[in-house]
């Protein structure tokens, strides 16, 4: 439906001293720092796992080599979702408008709305990450202390739920260090940026800016920093919903994507018989993770 004049009517008449409500600041885009962006062509992507080998035998002399097997375990899949906004005016409305354009206005709030809606949509996959409604290729949420391997489970979660601190941040990192693969080998895991909602903010920073360690009377040194432990610094979230929850992106491939199948495309035109014009802008993308041990959380104590 057209939004006619009546929805502007003060926009109509002389003495109106301002128009507000449209003009706000927007944060940069968050969720490029939460996920590695790919492009593409298709309907859907598919990452398999690929099960590697385990350790090797020792050959007894004059004995057989022992052979391995290896398989494809499980697959993520990305759906890409078309998100879509519009907004349609009338003639009159356009015309008889005196304090600048009406439809330039909306089209900034079209912009406004894509935006957001990316920023929720990625945010989700962290908001979701301790939930069991919301699994991944290997039928688990995506922090989970029972991800499965070959060689068992492994987990990207506390074993004890905590808040963030300065203990509850080394045990993750610690844990990282320690990651393996699904056939239990080392693999050379490594904390990349802390993730976390506005409620955390001055913790973060008290955590990885400090050159001492925060809240003692020792002089000892903050050894997340120094050991540069973070190179990618902390990131707040605006739109994470727990403010307790927080997490490590490591620097594990193939761990939190988001794939860019069509950009922001957007469109207008007029109505022949009407005189209405319409505006549309759509988008094209999914958000996910394929690799679980792309990241490390804790939904907080």
């Amino acid at each position: 439906m057209a939004m006619p004049r009546s929805n502007f009517a003060k926009q109509l008449e002389p003495g109106l001293n301002t128009l507000f409500g449209l003009e706000y600041k927007q944060y940069p885009e968050q969720w490029r720092k939460c996920f590695d962006v790919n492009t593409s062509k298709k309907a859907f992507e598919e990452d398999v796992l690929l099960e590697g080998f385990g350790s090797a035998p020792i050959k007894a002399e004059g004995a057989a080599v022992s052979y391995e097997t290896a398989s494809e375990v499980w697959t993520a899949r990305y759906n890409h979702d078309v998100v879509a906004l519009a907004f349609s005016i009338t003639e009159e409305a356009v015309e008889d408008g005196l304090y600048g354009s009406i439809s330039n206005r909306y089209v900034k709030a079209l912009a406004r709305s894509m935006q957001h809606t990316k920023e929720i949509t990625g945010a989700n996959v962290y908001n979701r990450a301790f939930s069991s409604s919301y699994l991944g290729g290997d039928g688990l949420e995506l922090c989970s202390t029972l991800h499965p391997s070959r060689n068992g489970t492994w987990s990207n979660e506390l074993a004890t739920a905590a808040d963030l601190n300065e203990t509850s941040l080394e045990q993750i990192l610690i844990n990282i260090s320690d990651m393996k693969d699904d056939r239990g080998i080392p693999i050379a895991a490594t904390g990349k940026t802390l993730i976390i909602p506005t409620a955390l903010s001055f913790t973060a920073e008290r955590l990885l800016a400090s050159s001492l360690r925060t809240s003692s009377a020792e002089n000892d040194v903050n050894a997340i920093k120094s050991l540069g432990m973070l190179p990618g610094g902390f990131e707040v979230i605006q739109r994470l919903s727990d403010p307790d929850a927080w997490f490590v992106k490591t620097d594990v491939p193939d761990g939190l994507k988001m794939f860019q199948r069509r950009a922001l495309k957007k469109g207008m035109e007029g109505d022949f018989e009407t005189g209405n014009m319409r505006y549309k802008t759509s988008e094209r993308y999914s958000f996910g993770w394929t690799n679980p041990r792309g990241l490390f959380g804790s939904p907080g104590a």
